[in-house]
């Protein structure tokens, strides 16, 4: 939450062409303890100026020769960084302050002035401002911390990854559409898949597997549904058998669309 001190400590623009108005205004604010009060008498110069100090309130006077306040308000509007442009306009004329407002103004002071209105406004127009950019920057703050940990469970994942396949005897990868992007070891064999033509001796490779086997884990695949050390096995033409574990799972974007399939296996050694 705010404290006196941080809206005390707010940096405040006065834009008017009567050096008398901005000396009231002035005094007025060092009275209320404002600290961070600067002036100027020429309205071209205020675009500028809050480009350059990004002011937290600008009391700003509509009817100026050379520049009225609607089109200081329309040179910040184009120029602004952020979508809150902090103006308070003042004004002697009832029927400008509809106006203002529609042009961006947030809020306006009557001339001549009523001194507690004139504190009353700056107040509550500064504690509304200093909340907003505490928003602002809590956001910022947020969307950083989010990104700052989304790289880290990216990267976590990644040594996870390359630790299962070093554990593993092979590895796949498929997209949405069950094409394989990545394959070591026998995955193409054991599904029935060939990724080249057959070479020499390939043809033997893509035998003696287990049929029913075989369908269980495409059809484990095609439900999208994630298995641990699915036992699978095939007969050698020597009459030799093989026993493998594989394990697999779905794999879904940050919205939870499925964007594929990703598995490991190996081979265990040393079953009957």
């Amino acid at each position: 939450m705010l404290n006196a001190t941080d809206i005390r400590s707010a940096s405040i623009l006065i834009v008017d062409d009567q050096e008398s108005n901005i000396t009231l205004l002035e005094e007025v604010l060092a009275e209320a303890g404002y600290s961070h009060v600067t002036s100027t008498m020429s309205p071209r110069d205020v675009e500028a100026l809050h480009r350059r100090n990004n002011y937290d309130l600008i009391l700003l006077d509509l009817q100026m020769p050379d520049m009225d306040g609607f089109q200081v308000m329309s040179a910040l509007e184009a120029n602004a960084s952020e979508s809150y442009v902090p103006v308070i306009v003042l004004t002697a004329q009832p029927s400008h302050k509809l106006r203002a407002l529609q042009a961006g103004a947030k809020d306006f002071i009557s001339k001549p002035f009523d001194l507690i209105e004139v504190k009353t406004r700056i107040h509550n127009m500064l504690e509304v401002r200093l909340l907003y950019k505490k928003l602002a920057n809590y956001n910022k703050e947020l969307e950083q911390a989010v990104e700052e940990r989304t790289a880290e469970l990216r990267e976590s994942e990644s040594r996870y990854r390359s630790l299962a396949e070093l554990a593993s005897d092979w590895h796949w990868e498929q997209d949405e559409n069950g094409k394989f992007t990545k394959a070591t070891g026998l995955v193409l064999e054991m599904l029935g898949i060939e990724a080249e033509p057959l070479s020499e001796g390939a043809a033997d490779r893509m035998i003696g597997w287990n049929e029913s086997e075989r369908e269980a884990l495409k059809s484990k695949i095609s439900a999208r549904e994630p298995f641990l050390e699915f036992l699978f096995t095939r007969v050698n033409v020597d009459g030799s058998r093989q026993c493998f574990h594989v394990s697999g799972e779905p794999m879904f974007n940050q919205s939870c669309a499925y964007i594929g399939y990703r598995g490991i296996g190996m081979e265990i050694v040393g079953r009957p």
